[in-house]
């Protein structure tokens, strides 16, 4: 077969033949900014929280959600790698109820999730300089520069810019969490009993434990890493070696952090019954805790750690679904959008791509100033709800049909794993939707 290598946008090669590229940690990449842009400041709290009221009793839970998000994530590399389609036009040919469901969440989900994602970033900057505003101005400031920084950072940098800054956060929130979960003194022994599948002796445990399952690693964001794939310029299955193992890094670094929250709210919180807010918030109380425990440092590089989380979810979504509405206009302009194309960086600076760049940015702003409107927030959280079992579902769905070539499709562990997410993320939708207060919406 000729040899048909190029030079991708993103200034790494690709290539149109399928000779199977070896496994190296030098490629390395689309699943550092996975991971970082799943891991939120609220997943952070999550996992602190179960810590703090059960131990390292569901410790089993948080190492089994990492596992699931491995196979959605390989399900949706493996489909931009073996069919050179991009994932929304995969969705698309399911039938056109999809693309109403995608234009929807995308559009409701980033106004709420934009002045949610601002204001995360700006609970520890005004932490850490708490007089660079008047206090009655609250966050709002450090926020709207959150969200500007990060709208330029997108706008003018393409991936491979965009890959090597994320890398160099997550190298920051790595350190600070394993730092603090040694600085702790976790009981190992306890720790290894909290692999067993044991449900605590609580009212709601199992749909807490389903919740800290279901809950850590990233929702859309997973849908966004075979764009990433695409983008680093891994565009056909010779790539899907380096993919897989892309991946499992991925979600080990997930479960590093997953696991050393949990352990700092085991030993730091449990221990002492003590309790912290829920929310982004809750971690602003445990810098008041380990200032008090650790000293001052302690608590200052852990806000640092809290900063660097919050801001790479809010760049990687800026960029990511940026990329996949950008997939979803080109779509219905020019039929279908190829990996080659993602690869080569056009959709980076195209004007879907900017348009909602600016949607995540400007509108969320008049949110940080009249607060979130109920209807809107309860959209919101039905939407994000759903969303979960609608990528798992559809994944099975594509990866079983002939749209994937026969060597590529699911096999039985693949399927069983898709399987067991979408349930999951069904009954954790049902009891999203039956939460909510539908008699004060209407």
């Amino acid at each position: 077969m000729a040899d048909t290598t190029g030079t991708s946008g993103t200034g790494t090669p690709t290539t149109s033949d399928s000779h199977p590229r070896k496994s190296s940690w030098k490629y390395i990449g689309p699943g550092i900014v996975v991971a970082a842009t799943g891991v939120g400041a609220g997943d952070l709290v999550a996992t602190l929280v179960a810590g703090s009221n059960f131990g390292y009793t569901l410790l089993w839970a948080a190492v089994i959600g990492c596992v699931v998000k491995i196979s959605l994530a390989e399900a949706a590399g493996r489909w931009h790698l073996a069919t050179g389609r991009t994932l929304f036009d995969g969705w698309a040919s399911l039938g056109r109820w999809t693309t109403y469901f995608f234009v929807v969440y995308v559009v409701i989900w980033g106004f709420v999730y934009g002045a949610a994602a601002m204001s995360s970033s700006a609970l520890p900057l005004q932490a850490l300089f708490p007089d660079v505003f008047p206090a009655d101005w609250s966050i709002k400031p450090w926020a709207i520069i959150c969200g500007l920084v990060g709208m330029a950072f997108v706008w003018f940098n393409r991936y491979d810019v965009f890959e090597k800054v994320m890398t160099v956060l997550v190298g920051v929130m790595f350190a600070v969490t394993v730092y603090l979960a040694i600085r702790v003194t976790p009981n190992l022994g306890d720790a290894f009993a909290g692999l067993l599948p044991v449900l605590p002796d609580e009212k709601d445990s199992v749909l807490n434990t389903l919740g800290l399952i279901g809950g850590v690693g990233g929702t859309i964001t997973l849908a966004a890493y075979g764009y990433w794939v695409n983008a680093k310029g891994w565009t056909n299955t010779s790539w899907m070696k380096v993919m897989r193992l892309d991946n499992r890094v991925a979600y080990i670094t997930t479960g590093v952090f997953v696991v050393a929250m949990l352990f700092v709210g085991a030993e730091l919180l449990h221990a002492s019954h003590t309790s912290i807010a829920s929310g982004d918030k809750g971690l602003l109380d445990l810098t008041k805790i380990l200032e008090a425990e650790y000293g001052t440092v302690t608590a200052k590089l852990f806000l640092v750690g809290f900063f660097a989380t919050s801001f790479t979810s809010l760049i990687g979504v800026w960029h990511g679904v940026s990329l996949m509405f950008a997939d979803f206009v080109e779509r219905y302009r020019s039929a279908r959008v190829t990996g080659e194309e993602v690869a080569r960086g056009d959709r980076e600076k195209g004007w879907p791509f900017r348009a909602y760049l600016l949607w995540l940015t400007f509108p969320p702003i008049v949110l940080l100033f009249q607060g979130q409107p109920f209807r809107l927030v309860i959209l919101y959280g039905v939407l994000g709800a759903a969303f979960m079992p609608f990528l798992a579902l559809t994944l099975i769905w594509l990866l079983n049909s002939s749209r994937t070539p026969v060597s590529w499709r699911n096999g039985w562990l693949s399927n069983g794993m898709l399987a067991i997410a979408g349930l999951l993320f069904v009954a954790l939708c049902v009891k999203q939707i039956w939460d909510v207060p539908w008699s004060d919406f209407f």
